[in-house]
């Protein structure tokens, strides 16, 4: 309003040349910015929260070549400001993750990503107990209001067909439950090739973790999308 009046009184001002009269706008529309400052504080990034087993946690790779650290490069190349904290714990369980979930989010991030169940399948447990404790976890998830992406396993086929079935189903049908976005199986395009993986022959070597960062991104990127816009929605609802 002020700067209004401020510019209807130039316009009426005797004697003020073209120039003279632009230079007060400006120093009037200044004053104004110095009176009214904008309130608008910029977006921080998205703190994404890598919860997994080693696949996660970078077994038999450097730090610098982990999931959660390729993830952030890939996703600071592609100009998103996030922060991917690695909560991967090598040999955990469904079980493991379900108990250590709650602390794991303490400081509470803007997003998930949930990969477990390898192990189960490995040990040939029930599919019964982990497709539980994920419930659980999407769950508690899903009430904290936290967005997800949970990625798929498939179990070893030396257990049997009706255990294949069961175990690679639940997750899926948990995906299709909770309403949140299915990365099929985590180690697409790596399991079992040769140039992908360790001696092992199940984790990934830092050129494997890179191919399932390439393959994985455009889910990831539509992850951060989905806790930028929950930030925005906070944030207006701030008084």
């Amino acid at each position: 309003m002020w700067g209004r009046k401020m510019n209807v009184a130039f316009s009426r001002a005797p004697g003020l040349t073209a120039k003279v009269a632009l230079r007060l706008m400006v120093f009037a529309g200044l004053v104004v910015s110095l009176l009214h400052p904008s309130t608008a504080a910029p977006m921080r990034p998205v703190t994404i929260l890598a919860f997994g087993d080693s696949l996660t946690a970078g077994y038999g790779v450097a730090p610098s070549q982990s999931f959660p650290a390729q993830l952030q490069m890939a996703l600071e190349a592609k100009g998103h400001k996030v922060t991917v904290t690695n909560a991967g714990v090598s040999g955990d369980t469904t079980s493991g993750g379900l108990e250590r979930l709650d602390w794991a989010l303490d400081p509470k991030p803007d997003a998930v990503i949930i990969e477990l169940g390898a192990n189960d399948a490995l040990r040939g447990i029930d599919p019964k107990v982990p497709r539980a404790n994920l419930d659980k976890m999407l769950a508690n998830l899903q009430a904290k209001g936290i967005p997800v992406l949970l990625t798929g396993m498939r179990a070893p086929n030396n257990w049997g067909g009706d255990y294949t079935k069961n175990f690679d189903a639940m997750y899926p049908e948990l995906a299709a439950k909770y309403a949140v976005p299915l990365y099929p199986f985590f180690l697409e395009g790596v399991a079992l090739d040769p140039s992908f993986t360790q001696p092992d022959g199940l984790h990934p070597t830092g050129k494997g973790v890179a191919e399932i960062v390439k393959r994985i991104l455009p889910d990831v990127e539509a992850l951060v999308a989905r806790a930028e816009q929950s930030q925005a929605a906070q944030k207006g609802a701030t008084p």
